[in-house]
């Protein structure tokens, strides 16, 4: 199954939304790579593995179930999440991409893929508003912490990079 949808982040005709840069998004998006426990429900502990530049192996416990992954950070870009395939689910890919189409008009695209293959309609859809649902929830946890100060101060820059 592939799936994928964006997230406005900035929006700078609209002053309801507090604006994230893009480094304190990235920095959030870090963040959720090193502690998951703070985005992921039902998570009772992360444990990396692994750690090089731009590259995390982890054992995520829920209970008695163990997943394991790779995130593959490019900074300022994007974060990748693959988790191996076991007995209880096959293969997937998480991809986070931050988009940027004008300056400080952030987006964020979450692209699912599973080796599940193609699932039934309700089960689809299901599946599809559980993404979303988590992925806001990422997004919330991330201004929380920018509110928080914790992700550094907002500056407005030129865009990173050509979305």
């Amino acid at each position: 199954m592939n799936f994928e949808h964006l997230v406005e982040i900035n929006d700078p005709g609209n002053p309801l939304i507090e604006p994230l840069s893009r480094n304190q998004l990235w920095q959030g998006l870090v963040m959720r790579a090193e502690n998951p426990e703070l985005s992921v429900m039902g998570l009772d502990a992360c444990v990396v593995l692994e750690r090089s530049s731009g590259y995390l192996r982890r054992e995520l416990r829920f209970g008695k179930l163990r997943i394991h992954d790779e995130v593959f950070l490019t900074h300022l870009q994007s974060v990748r999440y693959e988790v191996m395939a076991s007995e209880n689910f096959p293969a997937s890919q998480l991809h986070m991409k931050i988009e940027e189409p004008a300056p400080e008009h952030l987006f964020l695209r979450f692209i699912y893929s599973s080796a599940m293959g193609e699932p039934e309609e309700l089960v689809r859809e299901h599946l599809k508003q559980a993404y979303i649902e988590s992925d806001n929830d990422t997004v919330a946890v991330i201004r929380e912490l920018g509110k928080l100060g914790k992700l550094g101060d907002y500056t407005p820059s030129p865009s990173q990079s050509p979305s």
